[in-house]
């Protein structure tokens, strides 16, 4: 039932993310990716409200918004929710991860973006 739950969670996530940034994008032409930019920060302010008010126990609800929505909405969302759990019982590996994350994750987009060339 998990499973489900996050497959239609995340269905509508990457739907709504697409609309947001398609609108934002059309009406704010900013140099910047603006619609990204705000996925990214109202979905990590969703799941800092969900997880800390609504939604305390991984039940339905956590699988559903957390999971599948807000996972697909923004990975931004997921990475810096487990940051913050990380940073709060370790402040070494949750900086190391944070770090880390970035760094290789541009690297690897990098790689990627270059290899055909």
């Amino acid at each position: 039932m998990n499973i489900i739950l996050i497959g239609i969670g995340g269905a509508l996530g990457a739907i709504l993310r697409h609309i947001v940034n398609d609108l934002i994008s059309k009406y704010l032409p900013f140099q910047i990716p603006l619609g990204i930019l705000s996925v990214n920060i109202f979905g990590c302010f969703l799941i800092g409200l969900l997880v800390s008010s609504f939604i305390t126990t991984k039940d339905n609800n956590y699988y559903f918004f957390i999971v599948g929505f807000l996972g697909s909405f923004t990975t931004m969302s997921a990475f810096t929710y487990q940051s913050i759990e990380l940073f709060n019982n370790n402040p070494l590996y949750g900086s190391s991860y944070i770090i880390t994350t970035l760094v290789l994750s541009i690297f690897a987009t990098y790689i990627g973006l270059n290899i055909s060339r």
